[in-house]
């Protein structure tokens, strides 16, 4: 089976002259069979390398080499071959059809593949028994816990049997039994022969590993943003309740921003884009967040301190709570050329 080898990978995002590189000359060896752990804070490039590994962000410098396949070389038809055959994806926020049941979204990357009706129906069968719910078969997404969810969405990842799997905070969204059902699972498939890559800051995936990588952003300059923070469809870059000192500008992309209310259901407050920022009320009044903020499509965000947004935005009229928004008094930062609203947690 083939190995995984990263040379010298460098990813390097720019907003408003300011540059950070969440990946500086990164290497990286995975053998076949082998389990690794891609280890950080958000921010620090996992999302970005797993972006690169799969063939969907093109690096600055560097080479992805998975056999005698020279990953960032590959372009057209046969990049597109690549993402199908080669690479499975567990994403952190599942990305279940929720119209479809459980062997239905199974089905999904196989019927793509022009795999017969009858075949791919078999096949999913066999995959949700692999991970324990053959009995869910017919369960739609809404019908199932976080833990069953992303075992359906391990097993449509791996259902062209694809070598490299890629795996993006996949504990994020799951209680601590469910925790111990996915790590178990990705050991598993680990062993049969795949190198698989999981991202995450959870470290009680850390025993499991053959070996643990730890990211760190690299800033290139101190002209701006404390970082700027690459986040996929579904990720959390903070969760209501919690304490931060930094506050966001959207740069690039949506980020939602919903509150958690009585039994655990979400409420929608807002959806944010570019030039918009949040966050802003739990570091400027010592309180903690009051919602999350959870990326609606893929995002890039620039992080200041408090200090360089009160340098930077000089907010009119008086502050309001998270249905409410702040405007900045001249367009200034990363992004903020527009002066439109935003959310506040």
């Amino acid at each position: 089976m083939p190995e995984l080898e990263i040379r010298e990978l460098t990813v390097e995002y720019t907003a408003a002259g300011y540059s950070v590189r969440p990946l500086d000359r990164v290497d990286l060896t995975a053998s076949a069979g082998s389990l690794t752990i891609l280890l950080g804070p958000s921010g620090c490039g996992k999302t970005s390398l797993l972006s690169s590994l799969a063939g969907i962000l093109t690096p600055q410098h560097g080479q992805i080499r998975f056999g005698d396949v020279d990953v960032t070389g590959l372009g057209g038809g046969a990049l597109i071959e690549y993402r199908r055959r080669t690479v499975g994806i567990v994403f952190q926020a599942f990305n279940l059809v929720p119209s479809l049941s459980a062997l239905e979204n199974v089905m999904v990357p196989m019927r793509a593949a022009r795999m017969s009706r009858r075949a791919a129906r078999v096949r999913a069968r066999a995959l949700l028994e692999q991970v324990d719910l053959a009995e869910r078969a017919h369960h739609r997404p809404g019908q199932l816990s976080g833990g069953q969810q992303q075992r359906v969405a391990v097993a449509r990842a791996i259902a062209l049997d694809p070598p490299l799997l890629l795996a993006d905070e996949p504990t994020a969204h799951l209680d601590y039994a469910q925790v111990e059902e996915i790590l178990g699972l990705l050991r598993e498939l680990a062993s049969q022969d795949r190198v698989v890559v999981v991202a995450t800051h959870d470290q009680r995936l850390l025993p499991m590993a053959d070996q643990v990588v730890e990211l760190g952003a690299h800033p290139v300059n101190t002209n701006g943003p404390e970082e700027l923070v690459s986040l996929a469809p579904g990720q959390v870059l903070f969760r209501q309740g919690s304490w931060g000192d930094l506050i966001y500008v959207i740069a690039e992309g949506e980020v939602e921003i919903v509150a958690e209310i009585d039994g655990g259901e979400e409420q929608l407050r807002t959806v944010l884009g570019p030039g918009e920022y949040f966050g802003e009320i739990g570091p400027l009044f010592a309180m903690p967040r009051a919602a999350t903020a959870r990326a609606r499509a893929t995002s890039l965000v620039a992080a200041y301190t408090t200090r360089d947004f009160r340098e930077r935005i000089r907010p009119s009229g008086s502050t309001r709570d998270v249905r409410g928004a702040r405007k900045p008094s001249q367009p200034c930062g990363v992004g903020l050329d527009r002066g439109q609203e935003s959310g506040i947690a």
